[in-house]
């Protein structure tokens, strides 16, 4: 009996350490922290498999226990007053300084990554981070709310954040929370990101620049190429595999699954969108040190009757060929007047060119770009700040993050 016990555990123990042992590559800091954390993340996305397998609940439902695990109620503290309200219809959690300045101060607009699909402004990172800016810059942060996919398809979460934006931007709106209107920046992580560059070239397309700033994390800016030399390098990385991102891309649009398996293939582009592919060419934007093994190969073009059977030719997926979800697909007439851009991309992930792409096409069109890549870096490095999954690399992100809106904001 006793041995029999023993032979369980060193099974069990065996099975562990094989599930949760990934080849992640060596110049990555605090390698098992990363493994540890990761194989919670591949377990609930197996679980999420499963049960939408058997029509217990939809994949993102699952995962998006996730954001239910990292939720805070925001409160206000010594140095920052809190509150939670609503600009034109949608949440947003408002921080500010609790001392009282004589000057008005600078404000920047956050919003959270999470794919569309998951996260909110209330998670402890997210909250973490917000009482930092404020703090380290006497600054006024608003964290947006915006309604999540698949519930709520594009263009409803870019609606949300651009009508807040709008909101937030009146005259009479920055004179109660004493904002400077000439130094105002919008930023996010990831899926928030891309938010931050869509709103950003929509308020200048509309009302010429009213930003001072964008600071662009880790930001997803192109849905027609998904096999660049990051997509293949970084497919198997943890936290974003090529495979979830894509699946973020494709419920983004749309529930139909006929889209992922397409966008999955990369054999989702149609006759609309390969008018466009021009701007995501990766061999023309993508320094040669980043091309590594890989050769381009422009995305298969599927042609059909226009019907709404065919992939990507519907309502909802035709929407990756608007700019609006994907920045990256603007002329270059439309990016010379963007403000001033910090933009943070990471050695290890799926999105590294995509960021990349954007700052070759920003500074080509004179726009000034601070660039910092971490070549020991990974997908959501940044928001690892809360212990049991703090990294170092995280408060090294947040701090040069900081120091940049300090510096110029």
């Amino acid at each position: 009996m006793r041995l029999g016990s023993v032979v369980l555990f060193v099974a069990f123990c065996s099975f562990t350490a094989h599930y949760i042992y990934e080849p992640i590559p060596e110049e990555i800091e605090e390698r098992w922290k990363l493994m540890l954390t990761n194989s919670f993340f591949r377990g609930l996305s197996h679980l999420a498999d499963f049960s939408e397998l058997l029509g217990l609940k939809d994949y993102m439902g699952v995962m998006y226990f996730i954001t239910l695990l990292e939720k805070v109620v925001p409160l206000s503290d010594e140095h920052v007053s809190v509150t939670e309200e609503k600009f034109d219809g949608v949440e947003v959690v408002l921080y500010q300084p609790k001392q009282e300045g004589h000057e008005l101060r600078r404000a920047v607009i956050y919003l959270h990554g999470g794919g569309w699909c998951l996260g909110s402004s209330r998670m402890s990172p997210y909250d973490l981070l917000a009482r930092n800016i404020v703090t380290q810059l006497d600054a006024v942060v608003l964290s947006v709310e915006y309604r999540l996919a698949p519930p709520h398809h594009f263009p409803v979460p870019y609606e949300d954040v651009y009508r807040v934006v709008k909101h937030f931007l009146q005259k009479g709106v920055l004179t109660q929370y004493s904002v400077d209107p000439g130094r105002i920046a919008v930023s996010g992580d990831s899926a928030g990101g891309n938010l931050a560059a869509a709103v950003t070239q929509q308020l200048q397309k509309e009302h010429g620049q009213q930003l001072k700033a964008q600071a662009l994390i880790y930001p997803v800016m192109q849905a027609l190429d998904l096999n660049t030399p990051s997509y293949q390098q970084n497919q198997d990385m943890p936290i974003l595999p090529r495979t979830l991102m894509v699946r973020f891309w494709s419920e983004y649009f749309t529930s139909d699954k006929a889209l992922f398996r397409a966008m999955m293939a990369n054999t989702h582009n149609n006759y609309e969108s390969s008018n466009l592919l021009k701007f995501v060419n990766w061999s023309a934007f993508l320094p040669e040190t980043f091309h590594r093994k890989y050769n381009y190969s422009a995305p298969t073009v599927v042609k059909g009757d226009g019907g709404k059977d065919d992939v990507g030719m519907d309502g909802s997926s035709r929407s990756f060929a608007d700019p609006r979800a994907s920045p990256l697909l603007v002329p270059d007439t439309a990016l010379h007047s963007l403000p001033k851009a910090y933009i943070l991309t990471c050695e290890y992930d799926v999105l590294r060119d995509d960021g990349i792409m954007y700052v070759t096409r920003l500074r080509a069109a004179g726009v000034e770009v601070t660039h910092e890549h971490y070549d020991k870096g990974f997908h959501g490095a940044m928001m690892f700040t809360v212990w049991p999954t703090d990294f170092l690399i995280a408060r090294r992100m947040t701090d040069n993050y900081i120091k940049w809106l300090k510096k110029n904001l």
